[in-house]
């Protein structure tokens, strides 16, 4: 698996993450979506009309919603038999697994021939050129990378994943073999230093040649052999002591058994399926077993379960922590002070681990007033419980009361939910395309598909149409349930945005005229520049369409001729995924090492939280949310009972994730070079001093189930990060939706123009501060980000 894999100088960090989320997502414990306290169920959507007359959208819903629809739309996939095989994504080469291979070797032909290129560089227009060339030496390892990943994890034919995996690997090791030499390096430091060089660069060329000079450090290829073979052997060590760490997760007790009537207040059925002659034994890591730290009555039973859930086994510790150990002798050997450090310092916003800590403390602060509120009406909940005074609350209290609050609240609601009614997934992707266009000018286009372009009969094709640069992307949706697809969503860009120069073109020519024998005939020298892919040609430059899949596990739950109705968190996850789309398609820059998704770690999220807060206001739900057989608009109080009941404890819940992005940090920092360094000491710590919420009692290790460590290595802060960030976007961008600001089209070009446009080709913090008009932002130092940690209790957004 690829992210089991060190990664090398030519993998894209963002691809690597994406696989790693389609594998192993975080849950996204807190939603961006607006707090209780902001939701106004008086603004009741009814603008469920189309935004812009002279183009009909109903085609969009029906294809999504009316398989029999679409269907007769998608007649060229169902007879493949007469036509032409285009390959996957159009792209010439993949029309069969050996096309795979085919593609891997071809490319690695013309990689070593723009390596020979940069390494014979001599003159001054050389050295000027060298930027570019290794952007387009690292777009033509992508190419085959990005979409060999997203194949072989996607893709239902066993014979045509094997072909990616094996293409993938031939373009690894031969990116492997350029990790091993320091004349790309030596190159690129020699145009960096020249200053006619430097001059010549614009802002992009000049933040890309920045970002290869710190990949190329991070290889270690400057060090000394012995030392270099050590970096090599440790990168091994970790990678496969994460993958264990990851995969071989145990408690220390891996089965509970108790008498049935211990188990009083759970869902009878459930508990059934796990009774035997009168003794129920719940698996430890079972979702019964979280079901019952929720519902069950007897406080006993809650404190054996929660040891037993929260206590990981010895042998997890012993992998995590030699893993954690690894870590810090790499960074060590690599000339820095930690493995946060060494990670944070070139491609994150934080830069420092100082940076981190400033922002979670000040997180921390100004969270702890609204935990200690809600932990007062838990005490309150477990006093009327118990008929008498509660002035303790136990660590296996804490998610039973909250529950029997929320129960409490479900009880008193004024609708039941039947709020997947008015969430057909045609509707949603219907008012996804219909929010954009108010905000960007973009709009999704159904577009029937060629024999071979797709991996599934499922699949559905829109190309991205702008009013003013027409054909901007094209987006395969790939949605439904299926036995063998991944139960997680997850956003890919299988080829991104870049400049295709002229002299690249003039190479196309030359080899499609040649006409060797095995290799595809393309139509033209662009076409055969791209692969046969989708370029645009806009003011006399052409460019690589990015072409994005977006993969979701919907169930068509009214049957093959019925609609897929999306529940509440399906439609905000379709949402979340589709801001990463968007960041994709408006950031169409000339190199691809800084398109769309390819920025900061903690910035890329952004795009996607602030997603949620649009699909929980009122005017954008106006624009699409109605009823699946009556077209009766959503009565938005269904929506407000469901965010109340939902972030009734999100003060706890972030409290949470703030304790354990500190624990991230502490655990990637100098203390692991420590001969005494005790992993479980470090998080009870934690939580003792940070935490308003009752701690771990001693004798537990829950660190051990915290997967995420291996993934997300002192990053695990950026989705806090995000969260904060995309909440005051919303309130100072949109004006928190305030008068129709959602739909606002110079609040979307204030967004694009400032933040989205630029992918990772602007320093974040300088699109942050464009964006929000807040100059305190610009320096993005500690101050900067003890300011974005300060934010979590403000609803005052000028503050």
């Amino acid at each position: 698996m690829i992210k089991n894999i060190r990664s090398g100088l030519w993998t894209c960090s963002r691809c690597l993450r994406q696989a790693s989320r389609a594998r192993d997502q975080p849950r996204r414990w807190l939603s961006s979506a607006p707090s209780a306290a902001q939701l106004d169920a008086s603004h009741i959507p009814i603008d469920h009309y189309p935004t812009d007359l002279k183009h009909d959208d109903s085609l969009l819903r029906q294809i999504f919603d009316s398989p029999p629809t679409f269907k007769d739309f998608a007649k060229p996939f169902f007879k493949v038999t007469s036509r032409e095989n285009v390959g996957l994504f159009r792209n010439k080469y993949l029309t069969s697994p050996q096309g795979f291979l085919t593609f891997a070797n071809v490319t690695i032909n013309r990689a070593q021939n723009l390596v020979d290129k940069v390494l014979n560089a001599s003159t001054l227009e050389d050295y000027k050129a060298v930027v570019r060339d290794l952007d387009r030496l690292s777009d033509l390892l992508c190419r085959v990378l990005d979409v060999s990943d997203f194949v072989r994890v996607t893709h239902p034919d066993e014979k045509i994943q094997a072909a990616a995996s094996e293409a993938w690997s031939l373009v690894y090791q031969y990116m492997n073999q350029l990790n091993t030499a320091t004349g790309l390096s030596d190159q690129l430091g020699k145009a960096l230093a020249n200053r006619e060089v430097m001059a010549s660069w614009n802002e992009e060329e000049q933040t890309v040649a920045t970002l290869l000079q710190q990949d190329f450090m991070k290889s270690a290829i400057h060090l000394p052999k012995g030392s270099r073979d050590r970096f090599v052997d440790l990168s091994q060590r970790i990678s496969e002591l994460g993958s264990h760490f990851v995969q071989d997760m145990q408690p220390e007790q891996r089965f509970l058994d108790f008498p049935s009537s211990k188990l009083y207040g759970m869902n009878p059925q459930m508990a059934r399926r796990y009774t035997r002659g009168g003794t129920i034994r719940l698996p430890t890591l079972s979702p019964e077993a979280t079901v019952a730290l929720r519902t069950v009555h007897d406080e006993d039973t809650r404190k054996a379960i929660y040891y037993a859930t929260r206590t990981a086994s010895g042998r997890s510790i012993q992998i995590l922590e030699a893993m954690l150990k690894s870590r810090a002798e790499l960074a060590n050997l690599s000339g820095f002070k930690s493995y946060g450090q060494m990670a944070l310092h070139d491609k994150m916003m934080a830069k420092t681990p100082e940076s981190v800590h400033q922002f979670l403390l000040a997180l921390s602060k100004h969270n702890a007033p609204l935990v200690e509120e809600e932990v007062a009406g838990l005490l309150k909940e477990k006093s009327k419980k118990q008929q008498s005074n509660a002035s303790e609350l136990q660590p296996w209290d804490r998610d039973y009361y909250m529950e029997s609050i929320r129960s409490s609240m479900r009880s008193r609601r004024r609708n039941d939910d039947f709020l997947s009614a008015y969430f057909s997934l045609g509707t949603v992707m219907q008012g996804l395309s219909r929010l954009f266009t108010r905000l960007y000018g973009i709009r999704f286009v159904p577009r029937d598909t060629l024999p071979g372009e797709t991996w599934h009969p499922d699949v559905r094709r829109l190309d991205v149409v702008s009013d003013t640069d027409g054909h901007v992307a094209v987006l395969y949706c790939d949605l439904f349930y299926r036995d063998d697809k991944s139960p997680n969503p997850a956003h890919f860009t299988v080829r991104c945005s870049r400049e295709i120069s002229e002299g690249e073109i003039q190479e196309a020519a030359e080899r499609n005229a040649a006409g060797v024998e095995g290799l595809p005939q393309f139509e033209s020298p662009i076409d055969a520049a791209n692969d046969g892919m989708h370029v645009s040609q806009q003011s006399g430059t052409i460019k690589q369409l990015p072409t994005i899949a977006l993969v979701c596990d919907f169930e068509e739950k009214q049957g093959r001729n019925g609609p897929a109705l999306l529940d509440y968190y399906q439609m905000e996850t379709l949402f979340h995924e589709m801001g990463h789309a968007i960041h994709s398609i408006l950031a169409r820059t000339s190199l691809q090492n800084v398109a769309g998704t390819r920025c900061a770690t903690d910035f890329a999220e952004l795009p996607s939280t602030l997603m949620e807060h649009f699909c929980a206001d009122p005017s954008v739900l106006g624009l699409f949310a109605r009823h699946h057989a009556t077209d009766e608009p959503l009565p938005y109080e269904m929506v407000v009972d469901k965010l109340h009941v939902a972030r009734r404890f999100e003060a706890s819940d972030r409290e949470n994730q703030i304790i354990l992005a500190m624990l991230d940090q502490q655990y990637h920092s100098s203390l692991a070079n420590q001969d005494k360094f005790d992993s479980t000491e470090v998080y009870l710590n934690l939580q003792r001093k940070f935490g308003k919420l009752p701690s771990d009692p001693p004798g537990t290790r829950w660190q051990g189930f915290f997967g995420h460590l291996f993934g997300y290595g002192s990053t695990y802060y950026s989705y806090l990060f995000d969260q904060v960030l995309s909440r005051r976007v919303w309130q100072v961008v949109f004006s928190a939706g305030q008068n129709g600001a959602a739909l606002d089209r110079a609040n979307g070009e204030r967004l694009k123009e400032n933040l989205l446009k630029w992918g990772g080709s602007r320093d974040p913090w300088r699109c942050l501060s464009g964006a929000l008009q807040d100059e305190r932002l610009i320096d993005g130092d500690e101050k900067a980000m003890r300011l974005v940690g300060s934010w979590v209790a403000k609803d005052d957004s000028h503050s």
